[in-house]
């Protein structure tokens, strides 16, 4: 079947990073970036990697990485399964929700892939919509509006990307509570937990009916590892998300896992300097916003790794393309908001640039006065 290209990956790869000569990654979504041996060395004895035997590893994944990511999540190991990334936790919620005439609820605008996957697994998609006027909230009341008999399921993303809104953990109980009342299971992204820019959040595993998935891509500032995971809300369903993974992929590398476990067990040095760059430079964004004269707005986020500004003064119903393109020319990249199907809008990464990132938004603050 035909599905809809994924702009975004096609946005980037458009750019060879050479030439022009990307600088300034403010397209990325994940944290700074970290080598094996900088990972290794977390703990006072440094991890040994080279007596890993290349079998393969349990399809659930092995027992150490499972308690380290329930540990995460403050869960429990025997509710985990390890997947390949977050993509193959969500391909294996929708697949095992597919059934013929049903449809996924997803958020508007959200992540690209939720429409894609739905579609790859026959699955229709119905749409929340996520407003500026309300901060881009993904309200319970709004949501459970569009539910009917043939929503196989509901997706929210928190912290939400591209916006970067938080859904309380209070709100996701009664949202749940309420799915289950209507048979219909939630699913609870939570790929950039645990970063918040107000209180910290609580993981919404272990909430009846919700379905957690998470990775080591985005908070974790890990995405080579392709290390993934669902956090099932039963036993009954875990047994069926085992069994389609032992189909999909097998199993991960033990390898991988090794190095995934190990980092997790020190998440907090890789979350610590998560949190400390996204602090320096969302406070550079909130000065480029104060200084712009209304030619770029925004709700702040509240969390993740991501902002969702967009054009103003007059520019609203402008498409940004240009001014992104003028940028990527100048060695500053940005998604534009076409790739979330909002034009007008921009999502800027700001937890991947540790050094240079001044200078990035010193050049979108230019470019906002001549294009």
């Amino acid at each position: 079947m035909d599905l809809p290209p994924f702009a975004l990956d096609h946005w980037l790869s458009a750019y060879d990073f050479a030439t022009p000569p990307i600088a300034y990654n403010l397209a990325s979504s994940t944290g700074p970036r970290w080598s094996v041996a900088e990972i290794c060395a977390l703990s006072d004895a440094p991890l040994a990697i080279d007596d890993t035997v290349l079998s393969y590893a349990p399809p659930e994944g092995s027992a150490a990485l499972r308690a380290a990511i329930a540990a995460f999540h403050d869960s429990e190991a025997d509710r985990v399964v390890v997947t390949t990334g977050s993509s193959e936790a969500l391909s294996i919620f929708f697949c095992l929700a597919a059934r013929p005439g049903a449809h996924m609820l997803i958020p508007d605008p959200g992540y690209p892939a939720y429409k894609a996957v739905a579609q790859a697994w026959g699955l229709g998609t119905r749409h929340y919509a996520l407003t500026r006027e309300t901060g881009f909230a993904q309200d319970v009341d709004a949501i459970l509006a569009l539910v009917d008999g043939d929503t196989a399921g509901v997706v929210v993303n928190t912290p939400h990307n591209p916006s970067g809104s938080v859904m309380p953990r209070a709100q996701i109980a009664r949202l749940a509570a309420a799915l289950a009342e209507r048979g219909v299971p939630l699913l609870v992204d939570e790929v950039y937990h645990p970063l918040y820019f107000g209180a910290p959040q609580q993981s919404a595993a272990g909430i009846p009916n919700v379905y957690v998935t998470s990775d080591m891509s985005k908070a974790l500032s890990l995405p080579g590892l392709r290390m993934g995971w669902i956090i099932a809300p039963d036993d009954a369903q875990r047994a069926r998300i085992i069994d389609a993974r032992s189909y999909f992929t097998i199993s991960s590398s033990p390898l991988l896992e090794r190095l995934a476990t190990h980092a997790l067990r020190h998440s907090a040095a890789i979350t610590d300097r998560l949190k400390a760059v996204a602090t320096v430079n969302i406070a550079v964004l909130d000065r480029l916003i104060d200084e712009a004269d209304g030619k770029l707005q925004w709700v702040r986020p509240q969390g993740g790794t991501t902002a969702f500004p967009w054009l103003g003064g007059g520019r609203g119903g402008r498409d940004s393309r240009p001014l992104c393109e003028a940028l990527a020319a100048q060695g500053v990249l940005l998604a534009p908001g076409d790739c979330f199907g909002q034009p007008a809008h921009i999502r800027l990464g700001f937890a991947q640039q540790a050094e240079g990132f001044a200078i990035a938004v010193e050049r979108i603050a230019t470019a906002l006065t001549i294009v």
